[in-house]
């Protein structure tokens, strides 16, 4: 007899060879059995099981095979690393000073060095620099130059808010006064007067006329004044007549300029060894290409003979030229020396006969002139090279050039003083001795134009000081002079008198009739701000004899000049 404990055990045990176990049952055909824990009633899906693992093994990989300099880096701090990008900003120490300049090239293997371009400075301060003399990254040179222009902007809203409340009526007289907007007093704010200053100062010959002459035709600066005059029968409007402006690039188009700028970006020669003198160049030369790629393309030291301006990439060549030169090596330029004052001497050399060393010449001038096209066709030109003069020889200090016959009247092509002789006054003794070659041929001559901004420099102070000189010394012997006048005297053309007179706010326009109104005392003060400075020329010591022409048929001669009305 089987008991009732008997029957629940049976119940409860497993019996593993029985199909009727209740709480496994077998599975159905096709399907496999699935070991189902005790504790876990309901049977997980595979995808549940399969999860937690692949999402472990996932995190286990990710972990091993992703090193941390492998992860992308912010844009600011890819920007920062070297090289850095062309036309990245960054701000460079410049002579103990931070600049900011632009990075226009760069070298592609370390150590890096990148050649840069000054803010708001010309184009010959461009150099190569090392990465020790950056000062700040783009990243921090961006932000620098943002917060400087919004200083800017607010600024020029303060002057533009400021000045809109004042403006400028006609007076009974004829003549303008500034009113206040607001309050209606007659009288000339600071800001504005500030303003005007600053547009005076935009010409190099800046002119300081306070207009104390008790002469009502003294102008009292460059901007333009109206006054209403009346004399007996005739009545009009007096003008000073506006202060024009030159620019360095007339004639290129917009197109020509950066096609230019692109080819000479960058320097090719970083100094000059001139005599006893290394000079920074400051423009790109085209040097053969020949002769560059012996130095890599770029040479750091170009030497320069001074005798026979032949230049070579080492020291020594230019030492073995010397030793087997000898003595038969000429210590003068050659050609003609045609004029000799104290330790200053000029020669006059012919293009068409000393072909290569007015060839090498113009290619030492490029690395110190920008717009100059100057190269091969030497043979129309004539070269003027000045030399200071000692026991060892006659060393060249400049040059200018000088077309054997102009079309429009040019007596002065291009004009150079090497850097290394700057501030002695040679400029202006070139320019005064192309003058004095010009009235030895009695005509009146130009410089070609346009002008670069340091021939306006040089020619504008010789124009104001020669001009002022003239009158100065003649007001007093004669009534009344023309421009033509002054131009045959002084040999200066008549549009260029034209121009200095605006800048010295003396020519006045009467009628449609150009007239010069200025008094002893105007023309005394000018003269002390203008000075005619050391060294001049000596005609008397000048030995030159002009190229002839029929005097008919130039245009530009003296003697087809005729007086105008002024």
């Amino acid at each position: 007899k089987q008991t009732n404990e008997d029957v629940v055990q049976k119940a409860t045990t497993p019996n593993t060879n029985s199909n009727t176990n209740l709480k496994n049952p077998p599975p159905p055909k096709g399907l496999a059995a699935v070991n189902i824990p005790k504790n876990n009633p309901q049977p997980p899906s595979s995808t549940e099981n399969k999860k937690p693992e692949t999402t472990t093994k996932h995190a286990s990989h990710a972990h091993v095979s992703a090193p941390p300099q492998q992860k992308q880096q912010p844009p600011l701090k890819r920007m920062d690393q070297h090289p850095f990008a062309r036309s990245s900003n960054v701000e460079v120490m410049w002579q103990g000073v931070p600049k900011f300049a632009q990075v226009v090239d760069r070298t592609s293997q370390p150590p890096f060095r990148y050649y840069v371009h000054y803010r708001d400075f010309n184009r010959r301060m461009d150099e190569w620099i090392t990465v020790d003399r950056i000062v700040s990254v783009p990243s921090v040179a961006n932000a620098k130059l943002k917060a400087i222009e919004k200083q800017k902007q607010a600024k020029k809203l303060a002057l533009e808010r400021q000045s809109s409340t004042h403006s400028y009526v006609d007076q009974s007289d004829g003549t303008e006064a500034l009113i206040d907007g607001a309050d209606g007093n007659s009288k000339e704010s600071e800001a504005q007067r500030t303003t005007r200053r600053q547009k005076q100062k935009r010409a190099l010959a800046e002119i300081s006329v306070d207009g104390s002459s008790d002469d009502p035709t003294v102008s009292t600066g460059v901007v333009v004044q109206r006054q209403k005059v009346s004399d007996g029968n005739q009545s009009g409007m007096v003008i000073t007549v506006a202060a024009e402006e030159m620019d360095e690039h007339e004639g290129l188009d917009e197109e020509s300029l950066r096609e230019h700028e692109e080819v000479t970006k960058v320097k090719n020669v970083s100094r000059v060894e001139l005599g006893k003198y290394q000079m920074n160049s400051w423009y790109f030369s085209p040097l053969p290409k020949e002769f560059l790629a012996r130095a890599g393309g770029v040479i750091d030291v170009l030497y320069v003979c001074e005798f026979s301006l032949n230049f070579f990439i080492r020291k020594e060549e230019l030492l073995r030229f010397h030793k087997k030169q000898g003595k038969s090596l000429m210590r003068h330029p050659p050609g003609n020396e045609i004029y000799r004052n104290g330790k200053l001497s000029m020669f006059e050399v012919d293009g068409a006969e000393e072909k290569i060393y007015c060839q090498n010449l113009c290619y030492i001038a490029k690395l110190f002139l920008d717009h100059k096209t100057l190269y091969f066709d030497v043979d129309p030109f004539l070269f003027y090279v000045l030399c200071e003069v000692d026991e060892r020889g006659f060393h060249p200090v400049g040059y200018f050039s000088k077309e054997k016959y102009s079309d429009v009247g040019y007596n002065l092509a291009c004009i150079l003083t090497f850097p290394s002789h700057q501030r002695k006054g040679y400029g202006r003794f070139l320019i005064d001795f192309s003058y004095e070659l010009s009235k030895a041929e009695e005509k009146v001559g130009s410089p070609e134009k346009p002008m670069s901004d340091l021939g306006q420099q040089a020619y504008k102070p010789y124009w104001t000081s020669t001009i002022v000189d003239f009158l100065r010394n003649h007001s007093s012997k004669v009534k009344s002079l023309s421009i033509m006048e002054i131009s045959v005297q002084t040999s200066i053309m008549a549009e260029d008198i034209i121009f200095t007179l605006n800048q010295l706010g003396i020519l006045k326009l009467i009628n449609n009739v150009y007239f010069i109104a200025a008094s002893s005392e105007l023309l005394e003060k000018l003269a002390k701000q203008h000075p005619v400075k050391n060294p001049r020329v000596d005609a008397s010591k000048l030995h030159w004899s002009p190229y002839l022409t029929e005097v008919k048929k130039d245009k530009f001669s003296i003697f087809s000049k005729k007086r105008s009305v002024g």
